[in-house]
């Protein structure tokens, strides 16, 4: 028999456990194998050797050798260009396999243990990865931001490696205090918004290596890292597009967090420490949408409080619920 009953009476399945467990080492692989493809396509971006003033070298013979030499090396790169364009392809085609399996280790998951599957941290940070990975299928499909992978997969594979090992929890029913209703609906919202916020604030960072090393103007150390990199007003156009998705939506989420508390503990707020901690990144994006729409303060600034905001989403994501104790601490229990 497969099947394991605990002491509260409720069954686990171990074979859907087991396969569970191995999708999400499956998908683990798979991503590793993604931001090694996209390394490979950002460390291969190549721009034009020759430029326009080489086209339009001085007259007599030395135009016809000038424009042939020209041509051969843009036409040598343009070659390299569609090689490295592979690599783009192969990556999203690891990206692509490695979110099918993660999300079919969260419902196996579901499935094992017969309740929704974001009852423990380590089901928290896998469905917060799967939403972080979908919503850049969806906001990073174009050429221009397939370079953006790799800053986005990098702090996916540190949340699933974390929590696959010191946050993994072998599949078991929730505590009392989860046996909710509104478990499904407050912990699915919180994962959307921090998935989707997960974009901008990667793309932030970006905005600002742009920033730091302006587009055709690249030198030092930094050039190679900046050179693949669009345009600084393109990542700062999606960074607050994304944020003005993800914000409302995290609200959403603390708001019915709140309608919880009082359902469970005869309150709406009581300054818990993750209350007070996700307030504090709900507060740091508004104040990225107020200081982005207003002109004083300019893109630059605005980009800084956003990746605090985001900053302060993964503190309270580890800290608060592993370190710290309150009303929130059964969250990295079974």
């Amino acid at each position: 028999m497969n099947t394991l009953i605990l002491a509260q009476g409720l069954p686990v399945n171990e074979t859907l456990s087991t396969y569970s467990d191995l999708a999400f080492r499956t998908a683990f692989g798979i991503y590793v194998l993604a931001l090694i493809a996209s390394l490979v396509y950002y460390g291969g971006f190549r721009v034009a050797k020759v430029s326009e003033k080489e086209l339009v070298a001085a007259g007599g013979t030395g135009l016809t050798e000038s424009t042939s030499l020209s041509s051969t090396g843009i036409a040598d790169d343009e070659r390299a260009a569609a090689g490295n364009r592979r690599w783009s392809r192969i990556a999203q085609l690891f990206i692509t396999i490695g979110f099918v399996f993660s999300v079919a280790s969260l419902i196996l998951r579901g499935l094992a243990t017969d309740r929704f599957p974001l009852g423990n941290m380590y089901e928290f940070i896998l469905g917060t990865s799967i939403l972080g990975v979908g919503a850049g299928l969806v906001f990073l499909r174009k050429p221009a931001m397939q370079t953006a992978w790799p800053y986005l997969l990098l702090p996916v594979l540190v949340l699933m490696f974390f929590g696959g090992t010191h946050l993994y929890s072998e599949a078991a029913p929730v505590v009392p205090a989860l046996r909710s209703y509104w478990l499904p609906i407050h912990v699915s919202i919180i994962s959307l918004g921090a998935g989707i916020l997960l974009v901008p604030g990667v793309v932030s960072i970006m905005y600002l290596i742009r920033v730091w090393q302006p587009q055709g103007q690249e030198n030092g150390w930094a050039a190679g890292l900046a050179r693949p990199l669009p345009a600084a007003e393109t990542l700062d156009r999606l960074a607050y597009r994304v944020t003005v998705i993800g914000f409302p939506v995290f609200g959403v989420g603390i708001l019915l967090g709140a309608v919880w508390a009082e359902s469970a503990w005869g309150r709406f707020w009581g300054w818990d420490p993750k209350e007070t901690v996700s307030f504090i990144s709900w507060v740091l994006y508004a104040g990225y949408l107020h200081a982005r729409a207003t002109s004083g303060w300019g893109p630059k600034k605005a980009a800084w409080i956003n990746i605090a905001g985001f900053v302060v989403l993964v503190f309270n994501l580890f800290f608060i619920n592993i370190v710290v104790s309150g009303l929130h601490s059964y969250a990295g229990l079974n």
